[in-house]
Order: C-alpha cells, then sequence, then structure tokens
C-alpha cells in the first residue's frame, strides 16, 4: 500500500531543531486534530497466516489520510509522528495483533534518534507488545536530502531491537543507494512495478534484478500492491512469500480483517 506519510516535507538538521521538542514526547497524542488506524495484513503466502499488519492513518471517522495529513505543517509535525507511533500500538494491542506491527514514520521529523524514540519503546512497554515486533517503514518517496542521516535513524531503530523496512522501493528518490548507507531488514517493492507484472518483460526483468540483490544483502521481500492471483503467483515463483494488497483483504478501520480464503494461492 502507499506509505501512511506521502507527502514531501522540509528536512530538519539535527542543529536546527527546536531545544524544547524533548517535552513533546510526553504529550505525544495533544494534537489540534483528530485521527485514527486502518490495519492491513502482510501475508506470507507459504504458511497461509499473517506475518504483520500495517498501520495506515485515518481520519477520526475513517476519513481518507489525506483529511490527516493535510493538517500536519512544520510546526506539529514531530508531535504528530510521535503520537502515530502511540496511537498504532495501543490500537494494535486493543484489537488483538499478535503478530508484527508495521508503522510508518516521518524522517524529517526526526532530530536525533536515540531520543525520539523513546516515545515508542515506552509505548511498548505500556501496551506490552514485544519491541522486536514493530517494523518501522520509511517510504523511499520521503524526500530526504541527508541519506546518511537516514541511515542513521535506522540504524538505531535496528540497535533497539526493532525491524526496519523501505516502502514504495523503486519509485522514489534514493533508489539503491540507500542501499550503500543501511541494509534494512525488509524492502517493499513498490506497486507500480508490481501491477501487471505477469505481462511484462521490463518490469519481471527489474523485479527480478531486484530480488537478486535483496537475497544478496539478506533482505526480505515484500510485494505490495497484490491485486490478482496472476501477481501473487508470479513474486510465489520467484521466491516471494511475503505479500500485501487487495487480493488478500482490504484496509479495514479500527479492524483486522481476515485473509479472503480464495486468495492463497492452489
Amino acid at each position: 500500500m502507499t506509505s501512511t506519510f506521502g507527502e514531501p516535507s522540509s528536512f530538519i538538521p539535527l542543529e536546527s531543531a527546536p531545544s524544547d521538542k524533548c517535552g513533546a514526547c510526553g504529550a505525544a497524542e495533544k494534537l489540534g486534530f483528530k485521527f485514527d488506524f486502518a490495519y492491513q495484513p502482510i501475508v506470507d503466502v507459504v504458511s497461509r497466516n499473517n506475518f504483520a499488519h500495517e498501520a495506515l492513518v485515518r481520519g477520526p471517522a475513517g476519513e481518507g489520510a489525506l483529511s490527516v495529513l493535510s493538517q500536519v505543517t512544520q510546526g506539529n509535525r514531530y508531535r504528530f509522528d510521535q503520537a502515530c507511533r502511540v496511537k498504532a500500538i495501543k490500537t494494535a494491542v486493543q484489537l488483538g495483533v499478535k503478530e508484527k506491527l508495521s508503522i510508518n514514520f516521518l524522517p524529517n521529523a526526526v532530530y536525533k534518534p536515540e531520543v525520539c524514540i523513546r516515545t515508542t519503546l515506552e509505548a511498548a512497554r505500556t501496551h506490552n507488545f514485544p519491541i522486536d515486533h514493530i517494523i518501522f517503514e520509511v517510504t523511499e518517496g520521503e524526500r530526504v536530502e541527508d541519506g546518511p542521516w537516514l541511515a542513521s535513524i535506522l540504524r538505531e531503530y535496528k540497535r533497539q531491537g526493532m525491524l526496519t523496512a523501505i516502502d514504495d522501493f523503486g519509485a522514489g528518490y534514493a533508489g539503491l543507494t540507500l542501499l550503500a548507507d543501511f541494509t534494512p531488514d525488509f524492502i517493499k517493492l513498490d506497486m507500480a512495478l508490481v501491477r501487471g507484472i505477469e505481462g511484462s518483460k521490463s518490469r519481471q526483468a527489474i523485479a527480478r534484478g531486484m530480488l537478486r540483490i535483496c537475497q544478496e544483502l539478506g533482505i526480505q521481500v515484500i510485494a505490495e500492491g497484490i491485486e490478482t492471483a496472476n501477481e501473487r503467483d508470479f513474486f510465489l515463483h520467484e521466491g516471494v512469500r511475503l505479500m500485501q494488497g487487495y487480493l488478500f483483504a482490504r484496509p479495514s478501520f479500527r479492524a483486522i480483517t481476515p485473509v479472503t480464503p480464495e486468495s492463497w494461492p492452489a
């Protein structure tokens, strides 16, 4: 699916971050607007189980993500990012999620990784959610001017015991250069590459090239935006077992939807 946070934003270097931002951690959910989450499963098509659930931001009554993101500004970006982490974990626990939880984050809202992660760690402890079940996704399309800075954020998250993923891989600014600075646990192939791949030799060649790179680097691949059995079967044939898309289940507002039985391969 498209990342929770898709709008480009200005990069905030460490030295220009407001000195009082740490105090906002304690008030992470105190924003001037409300939001909630829908959840969509990431499935393992070999074991036929849910592998994880991605938290996707929605309005308080289930409105689309844009209704929330349009209210995010440079002034409240940090508090919004922190609030999203807390609420995504809290709601997932309330819904009984036992699998991994994938949370999108705003790298441009992180001014010091080891400080900004504290709210997430506290939320996980408070709600008794395993730290090693949290996947932090960053969309490749998020305009981050400093690639090594983004890599340092992701390394800190891994050091804390969390998992990391690059969303929409192949669609944005960083490309393969990001992999030279950091090796994530997961890469989510952009749905534009996935769409109709069974009939496109060029898409197939690009996908196979990416899969070879990921195999050599020890990165697990998630094929997202899977809508047809043909798309599913191509990636399964290529050794990809983790998938996400409407073929399996649509995002459900404040709910966990079972995977459609007919979506599993024969």
